[in-house]
């Protein structure tokens, strides 16, 4: 591997970053964040990895879930606990509909800034800069507000170490008992329009109850008390990111401080750019988004830069190409990665492809839309004879009205009702367990046709 520096990519191209205004601020707030603790241990990172690599090999599933961007102004402890609550609730559904491990990664404790399909921003007839995500400026439609702030970066530290340590909390405290998660679930199958979902409801409760039987309760193990949970992040500024790698005291090698798992979107993949620079030497897990433009040349040349070692759990393709068009490009990009001998997970992000814009103004992505994609993205693999092995949505614990349909039935004259996210639609509560709930299906059919196919 080329020698690499954690300042390297700043002699690579550069995209999606903005132009700071004050040189000398910026350097005063990277040698603060250089001085502060990691957010996230090394140790932690390979744990993730190695799981990671079992999803590859199809003896574990990956959840990615959370909000589009972070917000400095609605940061609470019950925001936090919500959407945590919620993830907790799909990976339980997930979990029995694949009877493998579930790995829960929350887009959490990082998720600060957003690339943008245009560098300005024209609300009645003004044009200012676009918003870029509060660890950048400001969302308020205003030329202050819209100035590029370095200082911006010490609040997401703060506010991500505060996230880290309540998840920290929850996560073996006794919140994630695996009794207490499965009774929220209930809620949502009683209802009348959720009636689908209630026999594998009720199948989950036979087996919590079976298994408190046998003796095998919170009380008892405290695998039922606790789980894993990781974090991760577009690593998108890059300043942030360098001032928060450290090298690792076990290996001697460099890891990203700011969270377990790092990936670069669709807009920054560039192979001789910034974005891949940096990623590529850091020893985290390392995600790739994959749209309908990346070409298998590219695609090979990502994987040949990012995980030239071919370690297991180390790269992930997050497929988001849009309903309707994952048997037009996935198929080629498995093969690609399949010629190159690469040991990669499949992950399908099917939000990022399924934005529209609804009659009332608002963006919006149709639940009906997002379910598809889904469907596609196992039926290729099917196909294939490759691995499906994660899904990586945008949630919200929150009872918001960003996406239309599910068992709601949120509806375009809905959306302003409670539309709060700052940047793209979320999942809310109900459409996001709705959705573990018909992955949960997909998961258990094509178990049964693996299991049917081993029988002859």
């Amino acid at each position: 591997m080329r020698a690499w520096s954690r300042s390297g990519w700043r002699a690579k191209p550069r995209v999606q970053m903005p132009d700071w205004p004050d040189p000398a601020q910026l350097a005063e707030v990277e040698a603060r964040l250089a001085r502060f603790p990691p957010l996230v241990f090394a140790g932690e990172a390979r744990t993730l990895t190695r799981a990671l690599g079992q999803a590859a090999e199809g003896q574990a599933f990956l959840l990615q879930g959370g909000d589009c961007a972070e917000s400095f102004a609605e940061f609470t402890a019950d925001t936090i606990r919500d959407t945590f609550r919620v993830l907790l609730q799909m990976a339980v559904v997930l979990t029995y509909g694949a009877k493998v491990p579930v790995i829960k990664v929350g887009r959490m404790a990082g998720q600060f800034a957003k690339p943008r399909s245009s560098p300005v921003e024209v609300v009645g007839g003004v044009e200012l800069p676009s918003y870029r995500g509060d660890i950048i400026n400001g969302f308020e439609f205003t030329p202050a507000a819209r100035v590029p702030d370095p200082a911006r970066m010490l609040q997401a530290y703060t506010q991500a170490a505060a996230t880290l340590n309540l998840l920290r909390a929850f996560s073996s405290g006794g919140f994630a008992e695996l009794h207490r998660v499965h009774a929220w679930t209930l809620g949502f199958a009683e209802g009348e329009k959720a009636a689908r979902y209630r026999a594998l409801s009720d199948r989950i409760s036979d087996a919590l109850d079976f298994m408190s039987a046998a003796g095998i309760n919170a009380a008892s193990s405290h695998t039922l008390r606790t789980v894993d949970f990781y974090t991760s992040h577009e690593a998108l500024l890059l300043e942030y990111e360098e001032a928060l790698c450290r090298i690792d005291s076990t290996t001697g090698l460099p890891v990203a401080g700011s969270g377990h798992m790092l990936w670069i979107g669709d807009r920054t993949r560039q192979p001789d750019g910034a974005h891949v620079e940096f990623c590529r030497g850091v020893q985290n897990p390392i995600g790739l988004k994959c749209g309908p433009t990346l070409t298998t040349d590219d695609l090979k040349a990502l994987v040949e830069r990012l995980n030239p070692d071919n370690v297991a759990g180390r790269l992930t393709l997050i497929a988001r190409f849009g309903a309707g068009k994952a048997a037009d490009h996935l198929p080629r990009l498995i093969r690609a990665v399949r010629d190159a001998g690469a040991n990669v997970l499949w992950v399908c992000d099917p939000m990022h492809g399924n934005t529209v814009k609804a009659a009332s103004g608002y963006k919006t992505r149709p639940f009906e839309a997002v379910l598809r994609e889904v469907h596609e993205f196992f039926a290729v693999h099917e196909a294939e004879g490759t691995i499906p092995g994660g899904v990586h949505f945008e949630m919200t614990g929150q009872d918001v009205t960003e996406c239309t349909g599910g068992v709601r039935a949120v509806t375009d004259e809905n959306l302003a009702d409670r539309y709060h996210t700052a940047c793209d639609p979320r999942l809310n509560a109900s459409q996001a367990l709705e959705l573990a709930f018909l992955v949960a299906e997909e998961l258990t059919r094509r178990r049964r046709g693996l299991a049917a196919r081993a029988m002859g």
